[in-house]
């Protein structure tokens, strides 16, 4: 059996030109070899084209029979807080983005955006793993078995995770903490893949190869 490549995609937040960027970058790396491609989530909200973001991620789902995995960033959880509970949890999500999803569905409140894509994000994993690699949106809770997180931990977590070498027995692969310099961070047991790509910074795929748990190689798109 051929070697499986993983593509790991950082927060795109409606950046749907840096997300088609980058996966020319990935396709061209990948030159027709075996791969999977993993979100770790946060589609939406503050970039300008949520909606082309969500139908782009849905599509290569679609089409690829298995080999795209998508997440639950915790964007997509106050989206989805903000249709079942819009007067408690409405304003928490507009006040972090929401707004700008709005515009790109031309819908004036949570409850019109589509019944589909509110669908798709309700049935999003919060974690992903291969023999090597645990990937999430947020982090992990040390001291904590990875079959044992919490879900709000995995989509919202930043302390004590990022300040916490632990070893979880394998690599964490993460995102929502925005690096302001566009590198990502390649740590000993975790790699952050979110380099601020809706604040100017990069959208960031990292390379995983089967038989290790840090990233090869990174691609970005500017």
């Amino acid at each position: 059996m051929r070697a499986m490549l993983t593509y790991a995609i950082g927060d795109i937040h409606g950046r749907h030109d840096l997300l088609r960027r980058l996966l020319e970058e990935i396709y061209g790396h990948a030159s027709g070899r075996p791969h999977r491609l993993v979100f770790l989530g946060d589609y939406i909200d503050r970039g300008p084209d949520s909606a082309a973001v969500v139908a782009d991620v849905r599509r290569l789902q679609a089409e690829a029979s298995g080999r795209v995995v998508a997440l639950m960033g915790n964007h997509e959880a106050m989206l989805l807080a903000a249709v079942r509970h819009p007067k408690s949890a409405g304003m928490q999500w507009l006040a972090n983005g929401g707004l700008a999803t709005l515009a790109s569905y031309d819908a004036a409140a949570p409850g019109d955006i589509p019944a589909d894509v509110v669908a798709w994000m309700a049935t999003l994993p919060t974690s992903y793993e291969d023999e090597w690699r645990y990937f999430v949106h947020a982090g992990v809770m040390p001291g904590r078995p990875l079959s044992a997180q919490s879900e709000m931990d995995k989509i919202w977590i930043r302390e004590p995770f990022l300040y916490n070498e632990y070893d979880f027995g394998k690599h964490v692969v993460h995102g929502h903490t925005p690096v302001r310099d566009a590198t990502p961070e390649c740590l000993r047991h975790r790699t952050n893949l979110d380099t601020a790509a809706v604040f100017g910074g990069a959208l960031t795929a990292g390379i995983f190869e089967d038989g290790q748990g840090a990233p090869q190689d990174i691609l970005q798109a500017r």
